[in-house]
Formats: C-alpha cells, structure tokens, sequence
C-alpha cells in the first residue's frame, strides 16, 4: 500500500527544505492502539521514565522511551502501521531502521513548556537521513510541537541541557552555539506550529529545533514519537552520557547502528 494519499511531493521538499513538515493522518488508524500503549507504558513504566516537573509546577509532565519491544501494542505500529514508508520518502531513503520510541504526556493545566532543544546532541548517532514523529492522541491548538524552519541546517549543533536541572550536559559547551530564544527574536526565526488532530504527524530532522508550550487546555495532551534512521545514519560517540543512554551497545563510530537492537523496518 503507497503513501500516496499521505504524502506529496511539496511535503518532501518541504521537509527537505525546512527540517519539519505536518503530515495529516499518519497515525489515525492507529490512535486506540496507541492511547492503549500509552496507557500501559504510564501503568508500567520503563526504567527511563521521569516525571518533568518541579516541586510546586502544576499538572503533570510524564515522559519514558525505548518501551517497543515491551509495549505490543508500540511494536505493532512500527511494523505494521505506514509510518516507516513515509519516513523513506521523506528522507529520501531505501531502507528505514527503528531507533526508538517515546512517549510525552502534559496533563490538563501543566504550564510547564518543553525546552527549546536539537534530538541530535541527545542521540550517538548522525547522518542526513533522520526523521521523528510527533503525533498526538488528542487534539491539541496550543500544546502543539513547535519547530524552527531550517534550523537542521545549522553549522554548529545546540548546546544540550538537563531539562530538570537546566545544567549543561557536555563538557566541551565551545563546540556548540547557546540554546537560541525564538519567541524573543520573531523576525530571525521562523516558526512552524500547527493545530492537529488525533493521529496527525509532524516530521522532523534530529537536528531541528524544536519544543512546545505548556498544556493549559482541559484535556491531555498524549503524544507518541518514533525516531526513525535513514541509509546514511552512523554511530558517532558523543562528548557526554547520551540520551537514551543503550548500554553496553558495543558501537564505534561509524558502524551502521546493530540490526539486533534497531532493525530495518522498512525497505523500498
């Protein structure tokens, strides 16, 4: 089954182009089983998951990845569901590997919002070919991903922080350019931030930057992402502790990431 009704030509370029395009609908037929997936990763959470707010912040920001190989019903989206092929597409790419999953969940009246971040500081791995997902399970106006057009094509990468403690995560802070504030300077950068629906998908590059408001509204806002790797992705060892951290994962750099652990989802 194609992508065509999914997926076009702009949108690729779009992508390309921009770091981040939406992509309506990626998702939709898949959302019950996902808000069940959600619902079992919050009743059984993994050994990464946190809870983002501070003593005194209202609401409640959950948050936990690398669950698909424990969580079916993650599994079966990423093998079953057209999101690896919309992927290829979108990179441009033959083949498409699972990096991993996550899940983020803003409860009604948490003010708090995501950091402005890059994925690729966080992440041992580089290359031209990355896309993530962002796709909520409920409509969300406000609460929305937002992304900065272009941002992916930056000559040097973010400066990555802890989200709790705001504290710098590398040593090396010179190889990186300070975390940049686009609310405050509207005409440098452009924002991309959509209304969605439940199962809409914006696609990004691991190296845009991107974050999102507090969830002010009275509903949730449970998003489910997917980080997937293109043909031209490699391990690359970073300054610091990486985020997800895969220990014991036995790469150097420039190796393919393992097919045991990050298999091939998709091929063209």
């Amino acid at each position: 089954m194609g992508t065509g009704n999914l997926l076009n030509q702009d949108q690729i370029d779009a992508f390309q182009r921009d770091g981040v395009v939406l992509v309506r609908g990626v998702f939709k037929d898949w959302v019950d089983v996902l808000s069940a997936g959600i619902e079992r990763n919050m009743n059984e959470p993994g050994p990464y998951a946190a809870e983002n707010l501070k003593a005194g912040e209202s609401g409640r920001f959950f948050d936990d990845y690398c669950n698909w190989t424990r969580i079916p019903e993650f599994e079966r989206v990423i093998r079953e569901s057209r999101a690896a092929e919309v992927a290829a597409r979108l990179m441009k790419s033959r083949s498409v590997q699972v990096f991993h999953d996550h899940v983020l969940v803003k409860e009604p009246g948490t003010s708090k919002p995501t950091p402005w971040h890059q994925d690729s500081p966080y992440y041992f791995v580089e290359g031209e070919q990355t896309v993530s997902f962002w796709s909520p399970m409920d409509p969300v106006r406000e609460a929305s991903l937002r992304c900065v057009a272009g941002s992916h094509k930056w000559p040097k990468l973010v400066l990555p922080t802890r989200w709790l403690s705001e504290e710098n995560f590398y040593p090396d802070a010179d190889a990186y350019m300070p975390v940049p504030d686009p609310d405050a300077e509207p005409e440098k950068f452009r924002v991309m931030e959509w209304p969605m629906e439940p199962g809409d998908a914006v696609a990004f590059s691991y190296r845009t930057l991107h974050g999102a408001r507090g969830n002010n509204a009275a509903t949730r806002r449970r998003a489910f992402s997917l980080r997937l790797l293109g043909d031209d992705a490699r391990y690359v060892t970073r300054p610091g502790r990486t985020s997800p951290p895969f220990p014991g994962h036995g790469m150097t750099d420039g190796q393919k990431l393992r097919e045991d652990w990050f298999p091939t989802v998709y091929r063209a």
